[in-house]
């Protein structure tokens, strides 16, 4: 055997003693696109060790999963948009947003307040009876914030008993009862329905964006659940062909050995067939394992806790795409591009902060009026009924002015206020200019897509044609076995560019309708939190 037979075989058997090794046990696979287990048998002995690498991969036997349902597209996307974190997460952010309004509200609520006192007060003017004071007070009182002027109202009123000791008046104890209304009203500072009602506008806006952050959650959930179903769907396949390059790949050993044991064929050719089997051995163990990360991948989107359990069996349903047009798909992702929505949303808040700062920045001067009924009687109920006659009353009208010197920080809570509506306005624009670009290149990919999937398709079709001629040939007598492996690297290879192309058509599709925003109705899924 000369030096480089010799060197192949050395490299041959220490690539299929790592494949060998690499092989994956019965119970730690995933897939399920595999053959089911059959029914427990009794254990019979263990069979010898093989004592040849190639022998071992001969040998072994495909791993099993337990049965699982299959799982469509639509199943996956309500438990994902049922148990994803991401999602979960947005709609609890949704919910808080929905109560800053409740919060803004409240501003407006009417304010009850009820009190009640008692104490003595004792003179030590220098008199010798030291005259003693017991009082007593309750009071109750209203008050309601107007939104369409930011005027305040409060009605209230009290009864409060008095009794001096020693005796030193005709009414002794004595009871004062009285009732009033006042109104202050803010002429500039606070002035106004709109300053007033900008706190409920502003959160209602936060609700409005807090929907679309959702939705843009939802898209996104839908885009990578299409995706991750696809890649699975994919590296199932590529465990398939593996699998059946493989099969065919021990028989072409077989039928070297035969030749061989003829002489017909040489030890190089069945060489050749190991070396043959021990990379189809690796690259079926790669694609498992490609297999079982995409499986984690979608589990991980389906909000699972748990990946003991397999996903069931998955379709790559592949429909032709419909006709794209950049303005039609331009168009929709402009209308439903749920980002767009939340600068929009942004912008309309930031004009309400500036115009709340340009507010502030006013003096604050105000105008209240306020009247009242009292009157004092030596009984309680005397003094609450006689309280209506009119004969005991008050009233009061006043203007206070009040602003800080030089309003700085007024003016610089101006400035920022206005910086932040150019910043969100840039932001729309920036918003805009990546939905043109992404559309842009998401309706090219999926023209290209189509036109791959149409190419990688008659490739394949050719390399099988290619694949059987050259084994017809090589069976006759008329070819090489390196060709046959050739010819049969080249099929495996079309077959896996055929599905990629698949995969990338479908992903391509998957982009385009996140951006126009068309995949959750074709689901069904709901866009409220």
């Amino acid at each position: 055997m000369n030096h480089s037979v010799r060197t192949t075989l050395l490299v041959a058997t220490a690539l299929a003693s790592c494949i060998a090794l690499a092989q994956p046990e019965p119970a730690e696979t995933g897939l399920s696109a595999l053959p089911a287990p059959a029914p427990a048998t009794p254990v019979a002995p263990a069979p010898a060790v093989p004592t040849s690498p190639v022998a071992a991969i001969l040998a072994a036997k495909p791993p099993v999963t337990p049965y699982a349902d299959p799982l469509t597209l639509e199943s996956a996307m309500n438990q994902a948009l049922a148990a994803n974190y991401d999602v979960k997460l947005q709609r609890l952010t949704s919910t808080s947003a929905a109560d800053n309004e409740q919060i803004a509200l409240s501003n407006f609520d009417t304010t009850l307040a009820v009190s009640a006192s008692t104490g003595a007060y004792v003179d030590a003017s220098g008199t010798t009876t030291n005259p003693r004071t017991d009082s007593r007070d309750s009071r109750l009182s209203a008050s309601q914030r107007l939104s369409a002027t930011g005027a305040t109202v409060t009605a209230s009123g009290s009864l409060a008993r008095s009794e001096r000791s020693p005796v030193t008046s005709l009414l002794n104890p004595a009871y004062n009862s009285d009732v009033g209304l006042a109104i202050r009203q803010p002429l500039l500072k606070g002035a106004g329905a709109t300053i007033n009602q900008s706190a409920i506008e502003r959160a209602r806006l936060g609700t409005e964006r807090a929907r679309a952050d959702f939705a843009a959650q939802v898209f996104t959930l839908v885009r990578d659940v299409e995706v991750a179903y696809a890649n699975l769907a994919l590296a199932r396949e590529q465990v398939g062909i593996r699998s059946f390059s493989l099969e065919v790949r021990k028989k072409l050993l077989e039928e070297n050995t035969a030749r061989r044991d003829t002489g017909v064929a040489t030890d190089l050719e069945v060489l050749q067939a190991e070396v043959g089997v021990a990379t189809a051995a690796r690259d079926l163990v790669l694609a498992r394992q490609s297999a079982q990360d995409r499986e984690d991948e979608l589990q991980r989107l389906l909000g699972r806790d748990s990946f003991e359990n397999p996903i069931g069996p998955v379709a790559l349903v592949q429909s032709t795409p419909p006709p794209v047009d950049v303005a039609a798909s331009l168009q929709r992702a402009r209308a439903n591009t749920p980002e767009f929505a939340s600068a929009v949303a942004s912008i309309r808040q930031q004009e309400i902060d500036v115009r709340t700062a340009k507010n502030a920045g006013l003096p604050q001067l105000d105008f209240g009026v306020q009247g009242g009924l009292n009157d004092t009687s030596a009984r309680a109920n005397e003094s609450t009924s006689n309280l209506w006659n009119g004969d005991g009353y008050s009233w009061q009208m006043d203007l206070s002015l009040s602003m800080p010197w030089g309003f700085r920080a007024e003016r610089a809570r101006l400035r920022q206020a206005r910086s932040s509506l150019d910043r969100e306005e840039l932001r729309r624009s920036q918003i805009e200019q990546q939905i043109l670009v992404s559309v842009r290149v998401s309706v090219r990919a999926v023209e290209t897509g189509i036109e791959n999937l149409r190419l990688s398709a008659l490739t394949a079709t050719l390399a099988a044609r290619e694949y059987e001629v050259e084994k017809a040939r090589y069976d006759s007598g008329l070819s090489t076995f390196r060709r046959v492996q050739e010819t049969q690297d080249a099929l495996d290879q079309a077959r896996l560019a055929e599905l990629q192309a698949k995969v990338n058509l479908r992903t391509a599709q998957a982009n385009l309708d996140r951006l126009e925003g068309t995949a959750p109705a074709r689901y069904r899924l709901s866009l409220l939190p």
